[in-house]
């Protein structure tokens, strides 16, 4: 009896301490209809951060709520994070004394301490012997919500001293489904809201809508295989499929206007897009946000690969950043070296920034940035990233485009097309237009 009150004691006083681990952001979100009331411990909890952390915390939400609105997935529950509410579980300070301990004989009703297989304790409320909702400290933080078989599962939340918060579905003890978690401490502190699969953040599920930005980026390969070149008509051209690959929530049928376009302009050191020129006039003719890209080549110098883009590339006032093209092999990087290429890659950027007076773009696949960008800091801070990822969910970084699809069909244009869409709604894309197109 001795020791099972000495782990009560320790118990109710992790969880009564629980509370003063998160404070509430300074960021109101945006007011929903129904927000409950904050528990008053959160508000009396504001220096349960640091103030970098805090800084944080803002950013993440700001740029959560720059680029998602009421369509998004999950968008109300972050605005009920960012209004500083948290899951709260509620069971009584005290434990009624025939609840100590596990029974063979006695169902367990209300309020009672049980211990499941790994020794964790766990403080919840019992309904026919069988634990529903309760508190759950461990070595790492707090897990409160609700149990099945002495193991999260259904609806909980998890805390841990450093800051961190996740609240979403959790299944055989492992977060399953929607979910939002705040991670502050580390070397990405992030906020990820979307979907998990057995304990693995899967990112976020896109929904499809007239109201979100499309574009497409185009090279030789539109005009057609054969001798005779194919015109693109850009006077009816319009988003009709976003393409088979992956699983795409498109709410209705897809038929988007073209918002902009990319076109390859040069590759390597001698190749030369002829169709750039054209289509470059006929996208500037109809108003259509236009930008070029250079195909990386793993043979050639970053210099010399920026020289003969900067000379075969029009550039010109409101043009989108210029874009470099990254796609080697794994074999190709291997052979010349990781360390080697971005230093060639950075050579490429730091000129074609000083002739452009914009940053570019870079573009990747989810492969590239999970075996080398994630590696490269200082360029996924200070660049722009496009990404392709031919998935339902969208790509887990902070990023300006992400390529929904390499087999989509646009009305005006023969074959397949890779379809793309800005990562924000109209607002942001014309700021984003302000701000980082160029000058001239």
């Amino acid at each position: 009896m001795k020791k099972t009150l000495t782990y009560i004691t320790i118990v109710m006083t992790a969880l009564m301490a629980a509370s003063y681990l998160i404070s509430e952001p300074k960021h109101t979100g945006m007011s929903l209809k129904t927000v409950a009331k904050a528990d008053d411990s959160l508000h009396a909890s504001s220096k349960a951060l640091s103030p970098d952390q805090q800084q944080l915390l803002e950013e993440e939400l700001d740029y959560y709520f720059e680029r998602h609105n009421v369509q998004d997935e999950g968008y109300e529950m972050v605005v009920a994070f960012a209004n500083g509410q948290r899951h709260q579980v509620d069971i009584p300070r005290q434990v009624p004394l025939t609840n100590v301990g596990l029974w063979d004989n006695n169902l367990r009703e209300g309020t009672s301490i049980v211990l499941d297989s790994l020794g964790r304790t766990i403080v919840g409320t019992c309904r026919n012997n069988s634990l529903e909702t309760g508190w759950r400290p461990d070595s790492l933080g707090i897990y409160q919500g609700e149990f099945a078989a002495e193991k999260a599962h259904g609806h909980g939340a998890y805390l841990t001293p450093d800051g961190g918060y996740f609240e979403g579905h959790w299944d055989n003890d492992k977060r399953h489904g929607f979910g939002i978690n705040l991670q502050l401490s580390g070397d990405d502190p992030r906020l990820h809201v979307g979907e998990w699969t057995k304990g693995r953040f899967q990112g976020e599920r896109m929904k499809y809508t007239s109201e979100r930005i499309y574009g497409i980026d185009i090279s030789k390969y539109q005009h057609g295989k054969g001798r005779r070149p194919v015109p693109i008509l850009w006077d009816k051209l319009r988003i009709t499929n976003v393409g088979k690959r992956g699983s795409h929530n498109v709410s209705g049928t897809a038929d988007y206007p073209v918002s902009f376009v990319f076109i390859k302009s040069t590759e390597s050191t001698t190749i030369r897009n002829k169709f750039y020129v054209n289509d470059y006039a006929q996208a500037r003719k109809r108003g259509i946000p236009i930008g070029a890209y250079h195909f990386w080549s793993m043979r050639t110098s970053g210099i010399d690969q920026a020289q003969h883009f900067l000379r075969n590339t029009l550039f010109k006032d409101g043009d989108l950043p210029p874009v470099l093209d990254i796609e080697p092999s794994k074999s190709q990087v291997e052979q010349m070296g990781a360390d080697r290429m971005f230093m060639q890659i950075r050579i490429w950027l730091r000129a074609v920034e000083r002739s452009t007076g914009v940053k570019p773009i870079l573009y990747v696949n989810q492969m590239f940035v999970n075996n080398y960008l994630s590696k490269q800091p200082d360029l996924k801070r200070d660049y722009c990233v496009w990404i392709a990822r031919y998935s339902e969910y969208k790509p887990d970084l902070r990023l300006a485009f992400w390529q929904l699809c390499p087999d989509g069909h646009v009305a005006g244009i023969q074959g397949d097309v890779d379809i793309n869409v800005f990562n924000g709604y109209k607002l942001q894309f014309e700021k984003f237009l302000e701000e980082e197109t160029i000058k001239r």
